[in-house]
């Protein structure tokens, strides 16, 4: 059976004071939860982020790594790099990396594949933007969007892997795909992997991220194919964060 897993995205947000108060809250707040939890912050603050969570059940991972484990990439951060300060996540492919930095399939799939080489197992963020949506075009979109991937991991690696739907046009917007909308993604990525090796689908886990909130997340994990969310703005908010994961707490064992 495939564990609820909740991730918080931190994105360009915080400072060592706000991480300061918010980890030992929800170190507090999800001790003894029956879900996986994950937060990632900034950079510069998983040294403190990886003391705050020692002794906790809460993982530490990043938002982005390169390719390369070493090298003259200046401003870069290596999977090694994000392993020796105590990440054993890292998010690869958001669509704020696809957009604001031309990050294409190719490289999305290198970078999944430079985590897994790590040690660090990559949630890998696929989805379509609302033109793509609107023209009918989100199944195809998505569908090659997780095919490059797959092609480059082979069945092997993609054993490890993650994958997070987030429909761009629901990213930070306030607008969530409905419980019906999001399913039927989930469903046919599903689908999609069992078709690449018998039984990764049934045990690969597949989160929803968009506009996620204690409100809706109820809702949405309780999709057959949802196993939980990779969380935006509201896993800056303690109180917030805790419900969504309350929400997934034992969800995915039920399914």
């Amino acid at each position: 059976m495939r564990q609820s897993l909740v991730a918080g995205n931190w994105k360009m947000h915080g400072s060592q004071g706000m991480a300061r108060e918010l980890v030992p809250a929800l170190v507090g707040a999800l001790r003894g939860v029956e879900a996986e939890i994950v937060v990632c912050p900034p950079f510069p603050f998983l040294p403190l982020a990886s003391d705050l969570l020692k002794g906790s059940s809460i993982a530490l991972g990043a938002q982005d790594l390169h390719t390369a484990e070493s090298g003259a990439c200046t401003g870069d951060v290596s999977g090694p790099m994000l392993r020796d300060v105590g990440c054993t996540w890292v998010i690869v492919g958001h669509s704020e990396r696809r957009a604001g930095h031309d990050e294409q399939d190719v490289l999305v799939a290198d970078k999944a594949l430079a985590a897994l080489r790590a040690g660090l197992r990559p949630i890998v963020c696929v989805g379509e933007t609302a033109r793509q949506r609107e023209s009918g075009q989100a199944l195809r979109v998505v569908a090659g969007q997780f095919a490059a991937l797959l092609a480059r991991l082979g069945p092997g690696f993609a054993e490890s892997l993650t994958l997070a739907y987030e429909p761009v046009w629901a990213i930070g917007t306030g607008v969530t795909a409905s419980p019906e909308q999001a399913q039927e993604m989930h469903h046919r990525l599903r689908a999609q992997a069992e078709s690449h090796a018998q039984g990764l689908g049934a045990r690969m886990r597949l989160l929803y991220g968009g506009s996620v909130k204690a409100a809706n997340a109820a809702e949405l994990f309780g999709m057959p194919d949802i196993d939980g969310g990779l969380i935006g703005s509201a896993s800056l908010d303690a109180g917030e964060f805790v419900a969504i994961c309350r929400a997934a707490e034992g969800m995915s064992w039920n399914k």
